[in-house]
């Protein structure tokens, strides 16, 4: 906490003005020849003459020890009241404040209470103790107005402290990873107790086409029901024939002399033995134009891993091969475009790989890895950069990306060391500050006890 704010001001004027008063009021009781006469203790106030020869057995003095007492009492449950966040007697800023200027107080209270003396084993134990305490409680103070300025200054990143660890662990698996990568990989050898592969169950490619039972075409070969099986087999198809549908004459009906009518092209009736019109006579000597059917071309052979058509019934009549020539497609079309050549990568450099492999196995993994890295030499800033100035130096262009990363991975590890130690600064006083304040708050209520009651 901060002290220099508007807040702490009451609390500073309310601790030198108790300060004052109770010095006035040792001086005045114990040395009132070095007062003035204008500031001399007003008899009520000034205490009866005492057996003790020490300030701490008077009145006076066991006064001072009580207040100081409970301000030890007061500052110990600090603790408490930060752990009851609900509590409702007071905000913990305010008692944190009053912890501070309190336990100030307790430095005049405790200096007049001895009289500026040590006296036995015992008071010069709690004395020890108690000047223990005030130390590392000033120490965790100054340090808590001086460490945001430090960490602002020299850290440009700050991460939970909680998570250092973790990203530690993923420091050092990025540089075991690279490190890796420059390894040669190993030859891959074939398991002797595999099975050899069979040849009969082996996927083709495709096969040729079986033949057809019409003429000169070819129905695509038939696929087998999985693509890895048994072999592919080819049978002919056998094609039903498809009769024509015969005419079904009506059997003449009985007394009729005219024969039955049979379905044809649309004619006027004429009569048996009469005329026939002019215009409808049948023409004879002439020849029909004569039809030429085109060839019609084979189907390509279907791959034996592509889809299996459905089969469909070949047409019953089968066109003959015409003796027209074909015209022959154009060059640029009937040609495909070659394929584009594979991409070649271009092998890194040896040398370069196995510097670096050199570099990250002797320096860089042993560092991520160090639980104390500021005890290593990459763990100083110039050491490193001119380590990684040498690196660069022994590789090539095309891995000077990777030794900077290298020098990121440790840049990241020296911010955390970092951390990690004003993290051990901030916080480290408090191991020394309160179990030393505890023992101080137990051996002083057996001090007043036993003084109450023997002495």
């Amino acid at each position: 906490m901060r002290i220099l704010n508007r807040a702490h001001v009451p609390w500073a004027l309310f601790v030198v003005a108790a300060t004052i008063l109770a010095s006035w009021l040792y001086v005045g009781n114990f040395k009132p020849d070095l007062l003035p006469t204008n500031l001399q203790l007003p008899d009520r106030w000034a205490q009866s003459h005492s057996e003790h020869h020490s300030v701490g057995g008077t009145p006076l003095g066991l006064a001072f020890g009580s207040i100081a007492l409970g301000i030890f009492i007061f500052a110990a449950l600090l603790g408490v009241r930060k752990k009851l966040v609900l509590w409702r007697i007071g905000t913990v800023q305010r008692w944190l404040r009053a912890h501070i200027w309190l336990t100030l107080l307790t430095i005049p209270l405790v200096i007049l209470h001895s009289g500026f003396r040590f006296g036995g084993p015992m008071t010069t134990l709690l004395v020890l103790l108690y000047a223990i305490v005030m130390v590392s409680g000033i120490y965790g103070l100054a340090l808590q107005h001086q460490m945001p300025r430090i960490m602002m200054e020299r850290l440009p990143a700050e991460t939970v402290y909680e998570q250092i660890p973790h990203i530690r662990a993923q420091l050092h698996t990025a540089a075991q990873k690279m490190r890796d990568s420059f390894k040669p990989a190993p030859s891959k050898k074939t398991d002797a107790g595999a099975p050899a592969p069979n040849a009969a169950k082996a996927a083709t490619a495709g096969s040729a086409p079986m033949a057809s039972t019409s003429a000169d075409l070819s129905t695509p070969t038939a696929r087998p029901k999985t693509a890895v099986g048994s072999t592919i087999t080819a049978e002919p198809v056998v094609v039903p024939a498809s009769p024509k549908a015969e005419e079904k004459v009506p059997p003449p009906r009985e007394g009729s002399a005219k024969p039955p009518e049979t379905m044809g092209t649309p004619t006027a009736r004429v009569p048996e033995g009469g005329p026939v019109p002019p215009g409808t006579e049948k023409v004879t000597g002439v020849a029909p134009a004569e039809v030429i059917p085109r060839a019609v071309n084979p189907p390509a052979p279907i791959a034996a891993s592509s889809a299996a058509p459905v089969a469909k019934p070949p047409p019953t009549t089968i066109a003959q091969p015409t003796t027209e020539a074909v015209e022959p497609k154009p060059a640029a079309v009937a040609a495909k475009p070659a394929a584009k050549p594979a991409a070649v990568v271009p092998t890194g450099d040896a040398a370069s790989e196995a510097s670096l492999l050199e570099f990250l196995d002797r320096q860089i993994l042993p560092y991520l890895a160090a639980k104390r890295g500021e005890r290593m030499r990459l763990g100083n800033a110039r050491f490193s950069e001119d380590t990684f100035r040498f690196v660069k130096l022994r590789v090539t262009e095309d891995y000077r990306d990777r030794v900077e990363e290298i020098k990121g991975w440790c840049d990241e590890r020296r911010m955390l060391d970092l951390q990690t130690k004003l993290h051990h600064w901030l916080h480290g006083w408090v191991f020394i500050h309160a179990p030393i304040s505890f023992l101080l708050l137990i051996l002083t209520v057996w001090h007043a006890f036993v003084t109450l009651f023997y002495y």
